[in-house]
């Protein structure tokens, strides 16, 4: 008896001690990682606009060169000499959330550039829906009617690109994030001069 009251106390002790360890590690790297998501949100915009920077400036050089527009409730980075603008997009994947930023370009009608921060998706298969070379697909494709990613093998038109093989969950899932997204943004953009 007295062997396992020591045991449980024992226990105890070890549960409160990495318990207190782990809530301190997640106190004391909370504000790091909200400024590294912050970082690579900055680092994809700069991206689609061409725009060279390293980690040590690039909160200046975002500030520099990226005007910031809130309309209600929607945020929007404006590029100073393109016009480009990107904003933010989020939406349910296959596994988990797909979410990113994508950059239009002055006419908010044709795409600039996609980046995906975050994806759950599995590697090899839905996973390149994140891959630069996939994402390279969709620069100058049109939102208008609505981005379509094309699951046959007919020609693309102006708004469509092809659908990843083996991830046609993916795919779809995709094209239904970007084209819910535009709806609202889209009209968020053009009611800014109301």
């Amino acid at each position: 008896m007295k062997q396992n009251l020591k045991m449980l106390v024992f226990v105890l002790i070890l549960g409160i001690l990495t318990s207190g360890l782990l809530v301190g590690m997640d106190a004391l790297t909370r504000d790091r990682i909200v400024q590294n998501e912050l970082a690579q949100l900055k680092g994809a915009i700069l991206d689609a606009n061409e725009v060279s920077y390293n980690f040590g400036n690039i909160h200046d050089v975002f500030d520099e060169e990226v005007e910031v527009i809130t309309v209600g409730e929607f945020t929007f980075y404006q590029h100073k000499t393109t016009n480009n603008v990107s904003y933010e997009y989020t939406g349910g994947g296959v596994w988990g959330p797909i979410a990113g930023v994508v950059t239009l370009s002055q006419d908010f009608e044709t795409i600039v550039a996609i980046a995906v921060l975050e994806q759950q998706e599995t590697p090899g298969l839905g996973g390149i829906i994140a891959e630069a070379k996939y994402l390279a697909n969709f620069i100058g494709i049109k939102m208008v009617p609505t981005l379509e990613i094309n699951k046959d093998s007919t020609p693309n038109k102006e708004n469509e690109i092809d659908a990843i093989t083996g991830a046609t969950r993916t795919s779809e899932s995709f094209e239904i994030i970007m084209n819910d997204n535009y709806v609202v943004y889209k009209a968020a953009w053009e009611s800014r001069n109301e």
